[in-house]
């Protein structure tokens, strides 16, 4: 490598709720000469980060303007709403959104949820984040519905949350720009996210495997041919040759010896 050549990196953002260790532990595991970077992107931020080029891919929250990006859906998340714990809702494991209807629902800007029309009432104001409206909830102004990684990542020992049907559910992707730079890194990333082993044919190229030796036999050595086999099948009295002569020479032997007569 000269020395104008920078060495490869691979540049991974993420929105907030997703957690990519568990993918970032493979691929250091994979590529350990391959350094990744994370940084944590807002919802509304990702699409920009990855058609400036900003990270090499990223997780986003669908939907997302897909002018330029390309994008793998992978799971979708269960939707919950977040309450005080002393709340009617925490008594109860499910509740609609129909059910919330006389409620104060804070709906903050940087909202992941596609919604028609959000549930209960909506305050004054809007919170500017996702993080303020949980500050909101713990001083009993009002719930909050959120994508359950959302409560779980700003979680207090004041709230909980239960499950809420009736509404939206965020779906996590993994995107990246469609004219990639590294496409190779990519292509290894989604393989890694995707469930690929090491040697998947889309994934990196597997080391063939090495050419087996002959083998003349069970041993791996050259058997040298036994003393008196050298004549195929014709020779098979030779073969107790090796042990003190052939048959026919010791019948010659018997033969010479003169017999006592009476």
């Amino acid at each position: 490598m000269t020395g104008s050549e920078e060495s490869p990196s691979f540049r991974l953002a993420y929105v907030p709720g997703v957690t990519p260790s568990k993918w970032v532990r493979i691929w250091n595991e994979r590529l350990p000469d391959v350094p990744l970077t994370l940084s944590t992107v807002t919802a509304a931020e990702a699409p920009d980060v990855l058609r400036g080029r900003g990270a090499d891919a990223g997780f986003v929250r669908l939907p997302i303007d897909r002018t330029d990006l390309s994008a793998i859906p992978l799971y979708t998340e269960t939707t919950v709403v977040v309450v005080p714990k002393d709340h009617l809702v925490a008594a109860v494991e499910e509740v609609s959104a129909e059910e919330l209807a006389d409620e104060i629902v804070l709906h903050p800007l940087d909202d992941t949820l596609d919604w028609e029309r959000p549930p209960g009432r909506p305050a004054l104001e809007r919170p500017a984040t996702t993080e303020d409206a949980i500050e909101l909830v713990a001083a009993g102004v009002g719930l909050l519905v959120v994508p359950q990684s959302l409560a779980r990542l700003y979680h207090r020992k004041d709230l909980t949350y239960r499950t809420i049907t009736g509404v939206p559910e965020s779906r996590v992707a993994l995107s990246w720009p469609e004219e990639e730079p590294t496409p190779d890194l990519v292509e290894e990333f989604i393989g890694i996210v995707r469930g690929r082993t090491v040697n998947s044919s889309r994934g990196r190229t597997p080391t063939p495997p090495q050419p087996k030796q002959k083998r003349s036999d069970k041993g791996g050595a050259q058997r040298k041919p036994a003393a008196g086999k050298a004549g195929g099948k014709s020779g098979k009295p030779g073969a107790k040759n090796a042990r003190g002569g052939s048959g026919a020479a010791k019948g010659a032997a018997k033969r010479g010896k003169p017999r006592r007569r009476p």
